[in-house]
């Protein structure tokens, strides 16, 4: 995985001129995908006058089947890049989270936040990529469940600093061993992980009886560490 020490933003004084200062540090929370723009760029909304836009990318892992994800980016990382539309593009950035009120109850939002965008034209250097890296404190027992093929799987939800007093809540799966392990951690345990986000579609009945199709994003657990108390 690329390495991010640090977010960069412009920002204008007085002067009329362009400074660069830094906003957070993101080393808790980096993730590197390429993948297939899918999806036209629709704007999301405005923070402080800065716009945000949002698309879709897929990212086809080894198996027959891809992992379809939603990305915001900032209008000035779109500078000169209006037409990504089939593009294949390697973002580095953080997966965040926010709550959206939806049918009288809080909904979970999930994204990967854009802080850099390139579009790979050589084809010789497009790889599927789909890495994460979290550092972060479990926030909510761990639910320890079998599948019905008989595979072991636990629910974890990681809640993970971010400046200014925010944190995203990460929903993230540990598989067999992994799954054994993680069964036995408690809320306020300090945890380091790497994975994969992963898309999954599921099925919805609302109260007037209709079925509907939702999609659930998740990191899918490839290693996990325990930090000791004083390791920090």
């Amino acid at each position: 995985m690329i390495m991010i020490e640090k977010s960069v933003k412009e920002l204008t004084d007085n002067k009329g001129e362009v400074k660069v200062v830094t906003e957070h540090n993101i080393k808790n929370n980096q993730i590197t995908i390429v993948g297939k723009v899918i999806e036209e760029i629709n704007f999301s909304h405005r923070v402080y006058g800065e716009g945000f836009y949002t698309f879709k990318v897929e990212v086809p892992r080894l198996s027959n089947v891809s992992d379809i994800l939603p990305v915001t980016i900032s209008e000035r990382l779109l500078a000169g890049k209006n037409v990504l539309l089939n593009s294949i593009v390697e973002i580095q950035g953080q997966f965040r989270s926010y709550n959206q009120y939806d049918q009288g109850r809080n909904r979970l939002i999930l994204t990967v936040f854009a802080l850099d965008l390139i579009i790979k034209e050589n084809e010789e250097e497009i790889k599927s990529i789909n890495q994460i890296y979290l550092d972060g404190f479990i926030c909510k027992n761990p639910v320890y469940r079998t599948t019905p093929f008989g595979r072991e799987i636990t629910d974890i939800l990681l809640a993970v600093n971010r400046s200014y007093h925010k944190s995203d809540y990460i929903p993230c799966i540990a598989w067999g061993r992994n799954a054994k392990y993680a069964q036995h951690l408690k809320v306020g345990d300090h945890l380091r992980l790497w994975g994969r986000i992963q898309s999954r579609e599921y099925q919805k009945k609302l109260d007037n009886d209709e079925v509907v199709t939702k999609t659930a994003f998740e990191v899918s657990i490839s290693k996990m560490e325990l930090v000791e108390e004083g390791e920090e």
